[in-house]
């Protein structure tokens, strides 16, 4: 499931505070991110016509239906198809290319290459 950037903003307000009305939602965004009330309706609306999103009465009362690691997943498959040919090894080369890692880093990059095999 594609989830856009502003779908983004309303899902991490859910994730880190739980159920909230859609008019919590919107004073909430309204104060980090300066959108009116009729933008977070609207993109309320999208992710409940995704499914991301379950709307409860009483009170417009928003309840999320996919966790952050589902979004997460969904998107690096995502990342890796369009830009390394689904190659998940290219997207580790281009992310690793470059930089020093430090003893630790390798270790646990090694402890979950053995952890899929």
């Amino acid at each position: 499931m594609k989830i856009f950037e502003s779908e983004l903003k309303v899902m991490e307000m859910l994730w880190a505070r739980g159920d909230l009305t859609a008019g919590q939602l919107a004073k909430l965004l309204s104060e980090s991110t300066g959108w009116n009330r009729n933008t977070t309706y609207t993109v309320i609306k999208k992710l409940v016509e995704k499914g991301a999103v379950e709307r409860r009465e009483p009170g417009f009362l928003c309840h999320v239906l996919i966790t952050r690691e589902e979004v997460c997943r969904s998107e690096a498959d995502d990342l890796i198809d369009r830009l390394f040919s689904g190659s998940p090894e290219l997207l580790l080369t281009a992310c690793l290319s470059g930089r020093k890692l430090n003893p630790e880093e390798i270790a646990r990059l090694r402890a979950l290459v053995d952890a899929l095999e």
